[in-house]
């Protein structure tokens, strides 16, 4: 029986579509195989102890600082301290001539001399001199009154013997009566003749004057520089036989162990801020030094420094030991939560998806998307709260990563 010639064919298309498959297959098995892994960085879940801070810049300020300023213009005459002494309440520090504050205090002395002087006549009716003439001038116009009351006596006496007219009595009325108004208008004078808005302007120049005497006194007695308080000279900007105009500094003294610092913290840190959070200080012209303090007052304002939205936050010096300068620039750094052998891992492992934070594990060398519950989180590292174990691996690329891939972890 001769071969069929259509089923030679159809076996011969199965033999060749076998054969492609089997190669198929073996090329796929084969790239499975080779193909090379796409490599990650790769840390473990581990515990750690961490802490988140806030950093900003701040200035040292004295709670206990004497700043002296020039009460008068004049020439510094003496100065008895340097830079970096230390001083004890009430120490000579510097002397000011005092020869112009004592013109002023004589000046002052006289002007109030004056007010006394016219605030006397006004209460008493005027000068002496004027009192004693109003004296004078009384005394006369009652003699005049007594001796033209007396011959009107006499007259009257007459007219009832029929020897004086009613003419001759009248014109002694009138001169009596004349005395009598003379003798009101005198007496009126020396008792009537200032007013109450007189007393009142008296009284206003005389406590101007009294207290024009009150600041001379006190100019002349700042002649003489004496420091209220015991401290440190931190800043002397003048030297002997300078011009020091009305106002200029002359020197200042503080306690360099009592000092407070006002640091600027940017908006969005301030909710982080609370009273007692502890502070390390360093100040760059002391490099390697660094000093301690605390918050005794968040921030409760915002304002406007620079260009910076900022919150101003005070924070007490624990450990000033006179090296830390007043009026110092320097960097302050808050811990604001600490966090001892929690879950950490790095960073740059954390991603986000909306709110939701996630990892990528690697199990197996393929990557598992993890969501994760987070605590603090700061500039290197993140608190894992749930989600992790310790020990698990996690890949730290920041991008190119996709749930399922395979990969080769670098440690």
């Amino acid at each position: 029986m001769a071969p069929n010639p259509k089923s030679n064919r159809a076996a011969t298309f199965a033999i060749w579509g076998v054969a492609l498959i089997v190669i198929l297959a073996a090329v796929y098995a084969v790239r499975t195989l080779t193909r090379e892994r796409v490599s990650v960085r790769a840390d473990q879940v581990s515990y750690q102890d961490l802490i988140k801070s806030s950093s900003t810049n701040g200035k040292v300020e004295p709670l206990d600082d004497y700043q002296a300023h020039a009460q008068v213009a004049g020439q510094v005459q003496e100065i008895y301290v340097n830079v970096g002494d230390k001083v004890k309440v009430g120490q000579l520090l510097l002397k000011m001539d005092d020869a112009d504050a004592l013109a002023r205090l004589a000046s002052a002395n006289s002007t109030l001399r004056a007010a006394e002087l016219a605030a006397s006549d006004i209460e008493h009716g005027g000068s002496q001199d004027e009192r004693n003439t109003n004296a004078a001038d009384l005394s006369r116009a009652q003699l005049q009154r007594h001796e033209d009351a007396a011959s009107l006596a006499s007259l009257e006496a007459l007219q009832q013997k029929g020897a004086a007219s009613p003419a001759e009595i009248a014109a002694a009325q009138a001169r009596v009566r004349v005395d009598e108004n003379t003798q009101h208008g005198i007496e009126q004078h020396s008792t009537e003749r200032y007013g109450e808005a007189d007393r009142a302007r008296a009284q206003a120049q005389l406590a101007d004057a009294r207290a024009a005497v009150a600041a001379a006194q006190r100019a002349y007695a700042s002649a003489d520089i004496r420091t209220p308080i015991a401290g440190t000279v931190y800043n002397l900007p003048v030297n002997q036989y300078d011009y020091a105009a009305t106002g200029d500094d002359l020197i200042y003294v503080a306690d360099l162990k009592h000092l407070r610092i006002t640091a600027y913290f940017d908006e969005p840190e301030i909710g982080n801020l609370a009273a007692g959070q502890p502070v390390a200080i360093t100040w760059e012209a002391k490099s390697g030094t660094t000093w301690h303090g605390h918050i005794i007052q968040a921030p409760t304002t915002i304002i406007s420094y620079g260009t910076r939205n900022v919150g101003e936050c005070l924070i007490d010096v624990d450990d000033a030991d006179g090296v830390l300068q007043p009026n110092a620039n320097v960097t302050v750094k808050v811990t604001t939560a600490q966090h001892l052998h929690v879950l950490s891992v790095p960073r740059e492992a954390l991603r986000f998806e909306g709110t939701q934070p996630y990892v990528f594990r690697i199990l197996h060398r393929k990557l598992v998307r993890t969501n994760v519950q987070t605590g603090i989180i700061n500039l290197t590292q993140v608190e894992i709260t749930g989600g992790l174990a310790e020990g698990d691996t996690v890949a730290r690329n920041a991008t190119d990563l996709s749930d399922g891939l395979e990969v080769t972890p670098v440690y």
